[in-house]
């Protein structure tokens, strides 16, 4: 997006996300993706100076830490500038090598936003309907079980209401939404990791029709040859409301949707 003027309302992800917020200057020495930042979480980041961004409770956070970092590294030790080093691709539908946009989080942005420890993530979730049902583990359904747990922080239980009003349209597709999980607190591959389930950001679905980079390479550094079984409409209603998929990565998840509207914003240019 070119020029973001002062004050503006910035409408963004057309037909899905609409955030009104104050945007920045259009001074150029404030990197994109914190106006980005600034942009899809106004409740929180509400500035840039002097390389930090300026947080709500008055802390700020380094935006890049000037460090060159290796792939894990980018995973594991992720600033908020790292977060827009991999390309989320909307024109393909295989991932490109290493690129797993989304996949990895900035900690500290992350915790101030969402919760710092299960019991604070726990206190913004509120149950969001969900009729598609529950994934057994015999493969099966369990029709009874009708809502999921989600976060109210950003309006992420506002989106995901959304796209349930939009799947409900689409019978062809239910086979595949019995959900797996939302909130779990957790960290992969190191303490400094943290999945998007830790924050109450996410949503599995389809286990039973999922693919796994897991379950064809062991290692992060290895080349992984992509598989996938999940329908391209189910994907497009998630991503119109903000979320990206798993299966977008070069390290897929096909299960796993996350709310992470900077993302989309960021690969659609706005």
């Amino acid at each position: 997006m070119n020029g973001f003027i002062k004050f503006a309302l910035i409408a963004f992800i057309s037909g899905g996300i609409t955030h009104l917020a104050a945007a920045s200057t259009s001074d150029d020495s404030i990197p994109r993706g914190a106006r980005i930042l600034m942009n899809v979480y106004p409740s929180y980041v509400k500035g840039y100076k002097n390389g930090e961004l300026l947080m709500s409770d008055g802390s700020t956070i380094t935006y890049d830490d000037g460090r060159e970092k290796s792939f894990v590294q980018l995973l594991d030790e992720t600033d908020p500038e790292d977060m827009f080093a991999f390309t989320y691709d909307l024109n393909s539908w295989t991932p490109g090598k290493m690129q797993d946009a989304g996949r990895n989080r900035c900690v500290e942005l992350f915790d101030k936003m969402y919760g710092s420890s299960a019991s604070a993530v726990r206190s913004k979730l509120v149950p969001v309907r969900w009729p598609f049902g529950q994934a057994t583990n015999n493969g099966g359904v369990n029709k009874n079980v009708k809502i999921v747990l989600f976060t109210t922080v950003n309006g992420a239980n506002k989106q995901l209401e959304k796209v349930v009003a939009e799947l409900e349209k689409h019978p062809e597709l239910h086979k595949y939404l019995a959900q797996s999980g939302t909130f779990y607190w957790h960290a992969l591959h190191s303490a400094k990791r943290k999945s998007g389930h830790s924050y109450g950001i996410t949503v599995d679905i389809g286990v039973k029709y999922s693919d796994y980079w897991r379950s064809h390479a062991k290692s992060e550094n290895a080349t992984v040859a992509y598989h996938n079984k999940f329908p391209h409409e189910i994907v497009e209603i998630f991503e119109k409301y903000g979320f990206i998929w798993g299966g977008r990565w070069y390290h897929y998840d096909t299960m796993h949707f996350e709310y992470r509207p900077e993302i989309l914003m960021d690969a659609r240019g706005q």
